[in-house]
């Protein structure tokens, strides 16, 4: 089966394969801790203590086993919340600095450093995964030169998602099934090849590739792109990641664990509901994607990340404004009106005049949100121990709940 990581953007393709309608929820015991004053939306007083925290306690009265959020503020202040249990059998709190799996929230980090090559005149975004990955995207009506970069960072490329082939087939979403391939490897070349077992939904213009707006998440896309950075600069995608943002920003809790399974401690146990079945199983341990999924944070470093890219500190201007050119990308749970530039989205959200700046992921047991305002001043990051693909009901329920939270962390008190 494998246990590659899925995106928040494609909550719909996970709900088409979880077909079962029971499910189980686990509530614990609600801790709060924080200093310095709520977080502050450009048009908002700023969510207070126990608005922050009542909005914590939602998220696990739809049945989630345990979170920790933390917002920040334009002066730079922490507020952190956390609700539920570590663990359904030895209890105890979340660790405020847990490590988590970020899942797709990967995906901005290695846009930022594709971004960044291009800023260095290694990479055009209008180059061709044929320049750089030639014979790679091809068979049953692929076309590598008719894909470009910003396609993939944009999610235009028309490619399949391979982890829709892999759990197409909701018999392969067991228990048993994830215990026997938990350390499964596959490598890009491996994941690529499989959603070349699938035509495209579409192939963009051969004389303009780079001007396509029909939108589709694909992993796909920045399995590729993690090649292209290698091949661009002979390092890993790990390495320039690492090299480019995790260290010049100190991101000390910040790591990508190749073929290791394990979270560092202080961490909570990651549950996920399979299809079929009302039970919650630990998924704790697994290998989770590549550089469309693998990163492990904590909420301090995302809302640092967030923040220093969102206030320039990463990207040139130009780079900059280029992420933030997007295609429309409608989501189910954030709503119609979401768009998709390279690497992060943006949302309308009331309390904040020009939206947010956000992406997600979902993986085997965690689910990684965060937002951050166009400046940079403010944001939040949560972590949630909880993933249902055997409850739609409670899979939109939760994931609805959770951006609530970090929507009024961000953009203020309305609603409280």
């Amino acid at each position: 089966m494998g246990t590659q990581t899925r995106e928040r953007f494609s909550r719909s393709a996970w709900v088409r394969v979880t077909l079962a309608v029971a499910g189980v929820g686990a509530i614990g015991a609600t801790t709060l801790l924080g200093s310095g004053a709520g977080a502050l939306g450009a048009d908002s007083e700023g969510v207070s203590r126990g608005r922050f925290q009542r909005d914590a306690d939602a998220v696990r009265d739809t049945g989630a086993t345990g979170l920790v959020a933390r917002a920040r503020d334009a002066a730079g202040r922490d507020m952190s919340v956390r609700s539920g249990v570590a663990d359904l059998e030895r209890g105890g709190p979340v660790p405020y600095d847990a490590y988590y799996r970020i899942g797709s929230d990967t995906k901005t980090f290695v846009a930022v450093v594709a971004l960044q090559l291009v800023a260095d005149g290694k990479l055009s975004l209008d180059d061709t995964v044929d320049k750089w990955l030639p014979k790679v995207v091809t068979g049953n009506g692929n076309d590598g030169s008719r894909i470009t970069i910003r396609n993939l960072l944009q999610h235009t490329s028309g490619l399949v998602d391979y982890t829709d082939i892999l759990f197409g087939d909701p018999a392969e979403l067991t228990p048993e099934r994830y215990r026997e391939q938990r350390f499964k490897v596959r490598n890009p070349e491996e994941q690529v090849a499989l959603a070349m077992t699938r035509k495209p939904g579409w192939l963009p213009d051969a004389d303009d590739p780079g001007s396509e707006t029909r939108w589709a998440y694909s992993n796909t896309n920045y399995v590729l792109a993690g090649m292209i950075i290698e091949k661009a600069t002979g390092h890993r995608w790990e390495q320039e990641v690492h090299d480019r943002v995790i260290e010049p920003l100190d991101l000390r809790h910040t790591l990508t664990p190749g073929t290791s399974p394990y979270v560092p401690r202080p961490t909570a146990t990651a549950y996920l509901q399979f299809p079929g079945r009302e039970d919650l199983t630990d998924t704790t341990l697994a290998l989770e994607g590549g550089a469309d999924g693998a990163i492990i944070s904590t909420t301090d470093d995302m809302n640092t990340f967030l923040r220093a890219l969102m206030s320039g500190r990463l990207l040139p201007a130009e780079q900059l404004e280029q992420m933030r050119t997007t295609v429309p990308a409608p989501d189910e749970v954030v709503g119609d009106k979401t768009r998709y530039g390279l690497g992060i989205a943006w949302r309308p959200v009331k309390g904040c005049p020009e939206g947010v700046w956000h992406h997600g992921g979902t993986s085997f047991g965690t689910v990684s949100e965060s937002a951050v305002t166009p400046d940079g001043r403010v944001s939040a990051a949560t972590a949630v121990f909880t993933t249902r693909f055997g409850d739609e009901k409670r899979f939109i329920e939760q994931a609805e709940a959770t951006i609530d939270l970090i929507d009024r962390a961000v953009c203020g008190r309305q609603g409280q």
